[in-house]
């Protein structure tokens, strides 16, 4: 009795079994949408480019004595807001002071030289004209006459060295802005070959922070979206609640490479008036490259080539005849801005070639080819359908009994 209750509860889970596999392979064989629809429609398209960057000044000066000797003051630390004129820094005054007195006597000295030489000069040009004195004697007078008055021409641009020199130990800020460096302390004693191009010895740096600029690395791939006047928002790591904007202000043109990856310098320029960002701070900056709204717009996943649009075609049994007729003239813009699409009508699926505009990546802006509530198929590409085709035939194996 228990061997035919045991046969019968086999029977009867060999037939759930088969009837289950049954209806598995019913299912199995259901037509699968591979696609969707959407109304083309009005729609604002954004998009952002993200990068990273550093805080730099937009321009520095470097402060410079021209004199030598020992540094006397300075009249401003790092950090400090510096008004044009004021004074930086003075240099021990004593030699060019002595300098300065040396070449006033000089001066004077041949001054009084060259009236005693212009004297001389008035007689003898007499008393040659009278020929009291040989020739000889006079052109002697004559030299002595143009060396006096050359010497004089040395003195006097001697004095006004002497002079700038003097001036040039207190040093003055040529523009208004912050200390950002202050290599040299009072005390030191400084050497300025000022004979050199860019002579003189640095004693601070200052830029005007009241502007500042961000040097950001865009990926090669996206700087091409990118242009002068663009908006950018940026973030620093010390004020994470706080959103600043500044605009883009110039894409260099030579690339960096570090480790196999070509970014590209982008400057975007941002009002400092808190002086809230530091030099050196780094950035995480958004670029918005997109924002506009679109009277027409359709998903880029919508967009066919030839290479592709059979597969498309088939998916919705469009014949491959009707395919080969639509693409038989050759369209001016292919694959730039003309693309087909498959838009839904009373009579079924038709093709259609759609003149394209802007795009986020997600949406593009239609500008010929569609019109409002127009309704257009969204298929997946030729390698995805291949795929899903393949995966059908091997569930349906799966389920076949042969």
């Amino acid at each position: 009795m228990k061997t035919i209750m045991n046969k019968k509860f086999l029977t009867i889970t060999c037939l759930a079994l088969f009837l289950s596999s049954c209806g598995s392979n019913e299912d199995a064989n259901k037509e699968t949408t591979f696609y969707k629809k959407e109304t083309v429609n009005q729609k604002k398209l954004e998009l952002s480019i993200e990068a990273s960057g550093i805080i730099e000044a937009i321009s520095s000066v470097e402060i410079k004595s021209k004199a030598s000797g020992e540094i006397l003051f300075l009249g401003a630390e790092v950090g400090d807001l510096v008004k044009k004129g004021s004074i930086l820094g003075q240099i021990d005054q004593r030699t060019p002071k002595n300098t300065l007195d040396q070449a006033r006597s000089d001066l004077e000295a041949s001054r009084v030289r060259l009236e005693n030489a212009k004297s001389q000069y008035d007689r003898g040009k007499e008393l040659h004209e009278n020929g009291s004195i040989s020739d000889k004697d006079y052109e002697d007078i004559q030299e002595s006459y143009a060396q006096a008055k050359s010497s004089v021409v040395r003195t006097e641009v001697s004095y006004e060295n002497a002079k700038i020199a003097l001036d040039d130990t207190i040093v003055r800020s040529p523009v208004q802005g912050t200390v950002i460096s202050r290599p040299v302390e009072v005390g030191q004693v400084i050497s300025s070959p000022t004979s050199a191009v860019g002579g003189g010895t640095v004693l601070m740096t200052m830029a005007d922070l009241a502007k500042v600029r961000v040097r950001a690395l865009v990926d090669e791939i996206d700087v091409g979206k990118v242009s002068i006047g663009q908006t950018v928002s940026i973030k620093v790591a010390a004020y994470r609640d706080k959103e600043f904007f500044g605009t883009v202000s110039k894409i260099e043109p030579l690339a960096k490479i570090e480790q196999n990856v070509t970014t590209f310098p982008v400057l975007i320029d941002i009002d400092n008036n808190e002086n809230l960002l530091l030099l050196g701070m780094n950035t995480d900056v958004v670029i918005e490259v997109l924002n506009k709204s679109v009277s027409l717009s359709t998903p880029t996943m919508s967009l066919r080539t030839r290479k592709d649009i059979y597969s498309a075609a088939s998916i919705l049994n469009i014949s491959e005849e009707t395919v080969n007729t639509f693409l038989s003239e050759k369209v001016d813009g292919e694959n730039f801005n003309k693309f087909i699409v498959i838009k839904d009508s009373k009579s079924g699926p038709q093709l259609a070639w759609v003149k394209i505009g802007e795009s986020d990546l997600t949406y593009v802006e239609v500008l010929t080819g569609l019109k409002p509530e127009d309704t257009v198929f969204i298929l997946p590409s030729k390698s995805l359908f291949d795929y899903q085709k393949r995966f059908k035939e091997r569930v349906s194996a799966s389920f076949s009994f042969g």
